[in-house]
């Protein structure tokens, strides 16, 4: 098993093209851009199939006019169509791939902007199984991959098949004999790249998936890099690196090693053909063969070079093209994930919400296999503080999870006001509720920004009184931007100052209820008695849901639920529950024993 139980990609993972004909069908909005991307594409590469024809005439008029003397007439007019033909194929070459670029990024932007829209309408599961580095790899490393892949081997596999197929006709047009031996050697070439392609492939997708897992590992060290320390873990997570970055290096050199060798086979491929078009149309020129003069053989030998030509760029865009297969399956098993289930929305919810919340016999388990809250029925006023407490695993933060439809509840209902949480609209439900964390979350941006977050018409007014009743007013007015002062690594705010902060942005929302889970737990005790009383202050009216592990903070609960094992064991007030001397008195006393 990898350390700490991390994924690693599995060696049998296999190649799936079939991802590829998924970006094709995404594209096909842009299929009149493409249309005229191919049309150019065939028109540049006749002009250069063309250009040989045109050099061998120049050749013939030189060569019989040696002795008898050059029509340079001849010669100009020939030297001007070359002109005309090679420019004419470099402009309708650049609207080509001007075309398939501006395409390509559309579609890239398209990829991102849908795996954006993706991920806000997945499930919470979805996030409990997958580490963020995973997530972030799709859409950065997979997608770019795509994109590169797009831009440039698509747009030259367009022009290559054309040259390929027009070089072959004008080969067969000149000489079928030399046409022949350039298509068998070439065959070799053909049948050697099918060997390494089904060779390589499964090394590309397991490249992209272990790039996944690693971004995902150095995430989740990085991100809690104190921790690693203070528990030194430094050499253990580095054999944890060690091990994926050994992975990728094999699949990365393998992949590579294999489809590098698509380049020279191609271009030995090429030069034999040169070496045997030369020997063999000397050998024919010899006999004195009507069929074959000194322009035909130079013109040969530049077909030659123009059918191994698109060979080697279908060598390298294989090569691609397996990498973008890799990444574009990534991509769309993220695109094709399961979505919440859809909503009916067949209520709505009045202008002045109360907060009166019931749950009736609830019912709800992670898995089918496991239910972890089997019958939980509470009726909970408006206006009340609300307590949940029990021990670790009793189910408290996923009753907060059901209450704020992250999760769909199994059996039973949940009503805000009579109504059920069902019947309205995720947005509807999770827009009255306040929520404090744990875990503190602050974007890059100024105080201000983070404290007004997806809330308009925020006041000066209201923004002092929400930091004043959180204690941070005199640190912000001590700053030199005051509210305007960005927050990065450079203001090092401590961990009670960012709760406190989230805690203001809360207050500033002001939504009829408000979830608390053990939101003083990162603040020291002058600071958690600052930030109690702004709450009793400003949670006034408000239904609040408090999830405690320190149950001398909820002691002035109007409610206390006591859970264990995904039940409602217990509830009333702190007084009542303890004169019942039962499991809440045992949690109780427990906390206060050495006291």
């Amino acid at each position: 098993m990898p350390p700490h139980g991390r994924r690693t990609a599995a060696p049998g993972e296999k190649a799936d093209f079939g991802a590829l004909k998924k970006i094709v069908v995404y594209c096909k909005r842009y299929l009149p851009a493409i249309l005229a991307a191919l049309v150019f594409a065939v028109g540049s590469s006749v002009a250069t199939i063309i250009g040989p024809e045109k050099i061998a005439d120049l050749m013939t008029a030189i060569t019989s006019g040696l002795f008898s003397g050059i029509d340079l007439s001849a010669v100009k007019a020939i030297c001007i169509s070359l002109v005309i033909l090679y420019g004419l194929s470099a402009i309708l070459g650049y609207g080509q791939q001007f075309i398939t670029a501006t395409v390509t990024q559309n579609t890239a932007r398209r990829l991102r902007r849908d795996i954006d829209q993706k991920l806000n309408r997945l499930p919470l599961r979805f996030f409990d199984r997958s580490t963020k580095g995973d997530i972030l790899s799709r859409v950065t490393n997979d997608v770019d991959v795509i994109s590169q892949t797009l831009s440039t081997s698509a747009a030259n596999l367009i022009s290559s098949v054309t040259l390929f197929f027009g070089v072959i006709w004008k080969m067969f047009r000149a000489n079928a004999l030399l046409a022949w031996l350039t298509v068998v050697t070439s065959l070799l070439g053909f049948a050697a790249m099918t060997v390494i392609l089904r060779l390589s492939q499964k090394y590309f997708v397991r490249k992209q998936a272990d790039l996944g897992i690693m971004n995902g590992q150095i995430e989740e060290v990085y991100t809690n890099h104190k921790i690693v320390r203070a528990f030194g873990a430094k050499n253990a997570e580095k054999t944890a690196f060690d091990a994926v970055n050994c992975r990728l290096y094999d699949s990365n050199w393998k992949s590579q090693f294999l489809s590098g060798m698509m380049p020279p086979i191609m271009g030995f491929v090429g030069n034999l053909s040169y070496v045997l078009i030369f020997v063999v149309g000397t050998a024919l020129i010899l006999r004195g063969s009507a069929a074959v003069n000194l322009g035909t053989l130079v013109s040969f030998v530049i077909y030659a070079r123009l059918f191994s030509q698109p060979l080697s760029t279908l060598a390298q865009a294989m090569t691609s093209l397996q990498q973008a297969s890799a990444a574009s399956k990534r991509v769309f098993d993220l695109l094709e994930e399961e979505e919440m289930t859809a909503e009916t929305v067949t209520a709505s919810l009045p202008d002045n919400v109360r907060g009166e919340v019931c749950f009736d016999h609830v019912r709800f388990g992670y898995t089918p296999e496991k239910t972890i809250i089997r019958d939980f029925s509470a009726h909970l006023s408006a206006g009340q503080k609300v307590a949940i407490v029990g021990p670790t695993g009793a189910g408290k933060t996923t009753m907060v999870n059901l209450l704020m439809r992250f999760y769909e509840v199994d059996g039973g209902d949940i009503t805000i006001d009579g109504i059920s949480a069902r019947s309205l609209s995720r947005a509807e439900v999770r827009g009255l509720f306040d929520m404090i964390l744990q875990d503190t979350w602050l974007f890059d941006g100024t105080i201000r920004e983070n404290l007004v977050y997806n809330k308009q018409g925020v006041t000066q007014a209201q923004l002092d009184q929400a930091v004043e009743a959180v204690g941070l007013k005199h640190f912000i007015s001590t700053l030199p931007k005051g509210y305007d002062t960005v927050i990065s690594d450079a203001l090092n705010l401590s961990e009670g100052q960012k709760q406190q902060l989230t805690i203001a942005r809360a207050m500033i929302k002001n939504s009829p209820l408000l979830i608390l889970d053990e939101a003083t737990s990162s603040v020291d005790t002058r600071t958690e008695l600052v930030i109690q009383r702004a709450m009793d202050r400003l949670t006034e009216g408000k239904t609040s849901f408090v999830i405690a592990h320190r149950l001398s903070t909820i002691r002035n609960a109007d409610v206390i639920l006591v859970m264990r094992d995904g039940d409602i064991v217990e509830q009333g007030s702190h007084d009542a529950l303890m004169a019942q001397d039962g499991f809440y008195a045992q949690l109780y006393n427990s906390q206060f024993a050495s006291a």
